[in-house]
């Protein structure tokens, strides 16, 4: 079984590896853990004359390092446990929009399974905001587990 598990760093996100490191597979599975890390984007409407870019690449930089050590982690969660070591498990940290590198990365991978996490937005948030899971749900070829995170106050009230 080839599993493709996309995190964020978020509580969500960290509910979904540990909903995966519970699950038994096959011990030829293949884990495959990724984050996707937004470039940092400048909007401008006049040329970049005057304008210090090393911010925008530094913010970049930042989000990559917070991204591995994402990575990193999950994959010593999984394989912590001994029937988890009989499953392959590797890490990759990608750049682009996370709705569209998940579903390109599932497709690439052959992935049977994606696993996500939801960050439980309510609807004005998920129309602003757009729900990474909610597209991969809805566009992915193959089956899609969408982990619940804890409970914030936040979510609570909604």
């Amino acid at each position: 079984m080839r599993i493709l598990l996309a995190i964020d760093g978020s509580e969500q996100s960290e509910a979904a590896v540990d909903e995966i490191a519970r699950q038994h597979f096959p011990a030829d599975s293949e884990v495959r853990v990724i984050s996707v890390v937004e470039p940092a984007y400048f909007p401008v409407t006049i040329s970049g004359e005057g304008v210090n870019m090393s911010i925008y690449e530094e913010i970049e930089k930042t989000a990559r390092e917070r991204a591995r050590a994402a990575v990193e982690k999950a994959a010593a969660k999984l394989r912590a446990d001994e029937e988890s070591c009989q499953v392959n498990v590797t890490t990759e940290v990608i750049s682009g929009s996370p709705k569209g590198v998940i579903l390109e990365q599932a497709e690439a991978f052959g992935a049977d399974l994606i696993v996500v996490g939801s960050h439980g937005y309510g609807m004005l948030e998920r129309f602003l905001l757009g729900s990474v899971s909610q597209a991969v749900a809805l566009h992915a070829r193959c089956s899609v587990l969408i982990v619940r995170g804890p409970k914030t106050q936040t979510s609570e009230s909604k």
